[in-house]
């Protein structure tokens, strides 16, 4: 092998790596959320690109075993900009996409998220809590956005990521801190 061939190859298995070791550094929960809920262990995180655009890290926490009958908090991270309006509808989407398909249910929760998610920029964080049986309570860098009170909205939502019908398995397997 030529030495521009040998340096090309060392390059891509670099670049290859970086992003998934940068993924694996994130930082800790906000202050508020552990105040709510300071049992949490980082279970697992990881990297969702879209056509190869880097658009959040996230990490999930719980207290041990992951389950939707216990509390947890999902960390995402964001690295572009996105409108909470958009960020409501592509929830719907993905919620659909899981089973939870009751019009108006969903047409509520729509609603109830536009109330909630403000609008992204890089570097913007936005962490929801899981509380069994209650709600989804969401926290945007440091600060209170506002809670849906629905056990099933919380986890059709949190479902989005953690369900084995999510549409990013991969995702999920690192999330739950079964894949590298």
């Amino acid at each position: 092998m030529s030495r521009l061939a040998a340096a090309f190859a060392l390059a891509l298995a670099c670049a290859a790596w970086l992003p998934a070791a940068h993924a694996q550094v994130g930082p800790p929960l906000p202050t508020l959320v552990t105040a709510e809920l300071p049992a949490l262990k980082r279970l697992g995180e990881g990297r969702l690109r879209f056509l190869g655009i880097h658009v959040y890290d996230s990490a999930l926490w719980a207290p041990g075993a992951f389950g939707f009958d216990k509390p947890f908090a999902l960390d995402i991270r964001y690295a572009m900009t996105i409108k909470g309006r958009d960020l409501s509808s592509r929830s719907i989407k993905e919620m659909k996409g899981i089973g939870f398909t009751d019009p108006d249910k969903l047409s509520k929760w729509e609603a109830a998220m536009d109330k909630v998610f403000p609008d992204i920029k890089p570097g913007d964080r936005l962490v929801g809590i899981h509380v069994p049986g209650k709600e989804a309570r969401f926290y945007s860098n440091d600060r209170l956005l506002g809670a849906v009170a629905d056990p099933e909205f919380a986890r059709a939502f949190f479902g989005i990521w953690l369900d084995e019908k999510t549409s990013e398995p991969k995702l999920r397997a690192k999330l739950l801190g079964q894949a590298d």
